[in-house]
């Protein structure tokens, strides 16, 4: 008899699973800007919920640092344990937390340029793809949450990154939201 596919829980439920998750992989311990890599967590799934992101980009945002990221090696759950992020968060939002994972920053972010055909290239394979556009609209605005974040608790590292990540961030145009378009332009519009 073949197994059922197994989805995950739902609701609240599915939160208090979730940060369960991220806590017993140590994100509540990981030093993070503006407290712990949890906390962080967490701010990036409320951003996404203000800019009125679905369920999945949601919980894809709080899950995006799970296999580390290009900018935070850490991870808390290998790549060869995919299927339990799958089964915790549904294969939806772990494809959009794995797109996040790989991408090598150096070569995707100079790409977007406001069209949704831009060539991806995974960190972790070296393979390039064409994300959907709805893929590389999910892609930008954890982008933008995450970075955001980050930049609203480190002023160094605002005033390091803060232009340079404005200019990337309005290069993607349309592709993201207008609340996240919003949001870039109020916290980094000023920066030098």
């Amino acid at each position: 008899m073949p197994r059922a596919r197994q989805q995950p829980p739902s609701g609240e439920n599915t939160q208090a699973a979730i940060e369960e998750f991220l806590r017993d992989h140590g994100a509540g311990q990981l030093p993070h800007p503006g407290g712990t890599l949890l906390e962080h967590l967490l701010r990036v799934q409320r951003l996404l919920a203000e800019w009125g992101a679905g369920a999945a980009l949601q919980t894809a945002g709080l899950c995006h640092a799970t296999y580390g990221t290009d900018g935070f090696a850490t991870t808390l759950l290998p790549l060869t344990e995919r299927a339990t992020l799958v089964a915790l968060i549904g294969e939806s939002a772990e494809a959009l937390v794995y797109l996040y994972a790989s991408c090598d920053r150096a070569t995707v972010y100079p790409r977007i340029d406001g069209t949704a055909a831009v060539a991806f290239r995974d960190r972790f394979t070296g393979r390039e793809h064409h994300p959907s556009p709805a893929g590389l609209r999910a892609f930008l605005e954890i982008t933008a949450a995450n970075e955001l974040d980050v930049l609203a608790h480190n002023a160094d590292l605002a005033e390091q990154h803060g232009p340079g990540l404005y200019g990337f961030l309005k290069r993607a145009g349309s592709l993201l939201s207008p609340a996240a378009q919003d949001a870039v332009d109020r916290q980094l519009a000023h920066l030098p």
